[in-house]
């Protein structure tokens, strides 16, 4: 078939008109020449650039995705006319109940709505901001879609443009067309994000790009050295037998929130949580780290400082706990039977550490740390020497040192 050149220089095949044309395009474009991008907000902006070259005129488009995250619900993808990167913004729980977004168009397209079509030039009995701030932004017409991807997962698109009078029917039946492609696309990069966001949620962040990477057949990893601290909630036994099972819940959750966030903070990574413990490392790849574990436990014992003085005034007793910290190689990788493996760390300098955190139960000092780990720190001077401890199933005994008592 022949074609020739219209106007704007567009190569348009013979007995076909424009549009049908430029959707083509921006449709092969999608499918066969996006596999080399990764992160669908690029896709997005790329997208628009060639609606705008292609004659549609959008001015702001958006997506807006549900998330499986621990802190997130919603993430919304948002371009607007000029922008070289699109802007993330991230939405915690709780605000699908708020009445902003109970009367928004994205919660009627999540309620069953298949098209949300405003025209923003016509001001008549409208009050709401949402809108308002569009026609701030000099927009004229907004549509919203849903993105429709597998097992009834809803999520959304939106298109504005600047153009008096609003979109062209043209412009809404090329915009329309593209969400089939704009769903597949759109799902693949999301349920990437998803992989990464549960691994990292589940296993910390570098375990989950070792899993990312391929490494996850039995026995695969490698030996690093490591800071080690492993951390345990005293009478956890008697609390959970007499509390209620939430506030149970609730009391582990704070507990691990001013123990955790302080390790992550400092580059500290959680390999596991177990039960009322948990088992972090700090890699000596990075000079500061044992400096860093350091600062992590002074700052995690100010938090639980803060917390215990909030179960005083609850009439609650206060929540102890011990900790011990070791320094050594570890084999680091994947342990566990054929179907169900376990990311971790093993060997001699874990049980050391592990081994720590049972004698504060005997010295009654909640943080015990060995003579390796002060030596490597340089910090014996600032701490209190406690003795020599024979520790269970270790061969040779151990020098013991605490922080300073207040």
């Amino acid at each position: 078939m022949s074609s020739f050149l219209n106007k704007a220089g567009t190569a348009v095949e013979a007995g076909e008109g424009v549009w049908p044309v430029r959707r083509r395009r921006i449709l092969d474009w999608l499918v066969n020449e996006t596999r080399g991008e990764r992160f669908i907000d690029n896709i997005l902006v790329e997208m628009c650039e060639k609606l705008l070259a292609s004659g549609v005129p959008v001015a702001r488009a958006t997506l807006h995705f549900r998330m499986n995250h621990p802190q997130w619900i919603g993430a919304r993808i948002l371009w607007k006319e000029g922008l070289a990167e699109a802007k993330i913004n991230t939405f915690a729980y709780g605000i699908e109940n708020t009445p902003e977004f109970l009367k928004s168009p994205v919660n009627a397209i999540h309620q069953g709505a298949e098209e949300v079509r405003k025209q923003l030039e016509d001001t008549a009995d409208d009050e709401d901001s949402f809108y308002q701030e569009l026609r701030d932004d000099g927009l004229t017409e907004y549509i919203a879609w849903p993105v429709e991807h597998t097992f009834g997962k809803r999520h959304v698109a939106t298109f504005s443009t600047s153009r008096p009078g609003g979109f062209t029917n043209e412009h809404v039946d090329l915009l329309r067309d593209l969400l089939p492609a704009l769903t597949l696309v759109s799902e693949i990069r999301l349920k990437n994000i998803m992989a990464r966001t549960l691994l990292q949620t589940y296993v910390g962040p570098h375990a989950s790009e070792q899993i990312l990477s391929g490494v996850t057949t039995r026995g695969s990893g490698a030996t690093v050295g490591a800071a080690i601290m492993i951390c345990d909630l005293r009478d956890f036994t008697e609390i959970s037998d007499l509390w209620p099972r939430d506030d149970v819940i609730h009391l582990l959750n704070d507990y691990f929130d001013a123990m955790s966030d302080p390790i992550e903070r400092y580059g500290g990574e959680i390999l596991k949580f177990m039960g009322d413990g948990l088992l972090a490392i700090f890699p000596l790849s990075k000079d500061t780290a044992c400096h860093d574990l350091l600062q992590a436990i002074r700052e995690g014992q100010a938090l639980m400082a803060q917390l215990n003085q909030q179960y005083a005034g609850n009439g609650r007793e206060p929540l102890r706990y011990g900790v011990g910290v070791h320094v050594g190689d570890v084999m680091y990788g994947n342990i566990g039977s054929r179907r169900r493996l376990d990311f971790t760390v093993i060997g001699p300098a874990v049980n050391v550490a592990s081994r720590l955190e049972t004698l504060t139960k005997e010295v009654k000092r909640p943080v015990l740390l060995s003579r390796a780990f002060v030596e490597m720190a340089d910090c014996a001077k600032d701490m209190d020497s406690l003795g020599t401890f024979p520790l269970r199933g270790l061969g040779e005994p151990v020098d013991v040192f605490a922080f300073p008592e207040r």
